[in-house]
């Protein structure tokens, strides 16, 4: 089978992209990989051309090289000129004050595809995390559980597991808000407000669910279950980097493409220095070239 060639953005050229992206090229094999970026960084961070790996300088279209990179090969996966998107990483603060204005990568690749609400998950090792919300001040999160939220986000989940990864009937564990998922109210009502009918909701669509169950419990016992719920970033994400650190996948949900990332950022002071590890980079386009082998998580035209 002629497969179409997996797409990789390093990310800011000025950090350690660059290098993790060559040092994890050399160390995979996933078919013909297209390195679209800035080509002075690749070539500086030792990238060779072959048969198995090309690089493209997107037009300037006046952007930072990363954006502009990302806005190409989002348009070759869904153009079918590639079958998915590996990326490197991005410095928020740097693109911030170049007038970027978006978080990071997953709600700029939302918008390049319409998709309002993409679903960020992680997967470090056989542990899969998705997060029902992301980048939110702690105080903001109460008022973002909803039941159109959390359901909105088992539909995303559960498709995703059963288009790209392939899995006929997942399993989800949703996690509740509250220490101890609220001891039926004493402790908050979220969960009987909002995320136990959400679940009722998905029950009734043919989704396997349970919950809303402590965050410890969830974590506990990870095997029970496909795929953890977390309400919000650092209930979902400190537990599986401890478990994973530095190989866990970031995974975008609800993308008409298929899409991982590194789970770091740009690590500036690592630069040169030899001490950069390609391990998550590695793990990215290892999941990101089984993702798009699954019929339904191929991009087409």
């Amino acid at each position: 089978m002629n497969l179409a060639p997996l797409v990789l953005t390093p990310g800011d050229p000025r950090g350690i992209g660059p290098e993790v992206s060559v040092m994890a090229l050399g160390r995979v094999d996933v078919g013909r990989v297209l390195v679209v970026g800035d080509g002075d960084a690749m070539r500086a961070a030792g990238l060779c051309e072959g048969p198995d790996v090309e690089l493209f300088e997107p037009p300037d279209t006046g952007e930072p090289a990363e954006i502009a990179a990302l806005r190409w090969a989002v348009q070759a996966c869904q153009e079918g000129r590639a079958r998915g998107l590996c990326t490197g990483p991005i410095h928020k603060a740097r693109l911030a004050a170049q007038g970027f204005r978006h978080h990071g990568h997953t709600d700029f690749l939302g918008e390049l595809c319409g998709v309002p609400e993409p679903v960020m998950a992680f997967v470090g090792g056989s542990v899969r995390v998705a997060l029902v919300t992301v980048h939110h001040a702690l105080r903001d999160v109460p008022a973002l559980i909803t039941e159109a939220r959390v359901y909105r986000t088992l539909e995303t989940v559960d498709r995703a597991l059963r288009g790209q990864l392939g899995l006929a009937r997942p399993r989800i564990a949703v996690c509740g808000l509250n220490p101890h998922a609220g001891e039926g109210g004493l402790l908050g009502r979220e969960e009987l407000d909002e995320i136990a009918p959400a679940i009722a909701r998905a029950r009734q669509a043919g989704i396997d669910v349970s919950g809303p169950i402590s965050a410890e419990e969830a974590f506990m016992h990870p095997d029970g279950c496909d795929l953890i719920l977390a309400m919000y970033h650092d209930q979902g994400l400190a537990p599986l980097k401890r478990v994973d650190f530095g190989r866990t996948v970031n995974w975008t949900m609800g993308l008409p493409i298929v899409r991982t990332s590194v789970d770091h950022g740009t690590a500036d002071a690592l630069v040169g220095t030899g001490l950069a590890r390609s391990d998550s980079m590695e793990a990215a386009l290892r999941l990101c070239d089984q993702l798009s082998r699954q019929p339904t998580g191929v991009a087409r035209p």
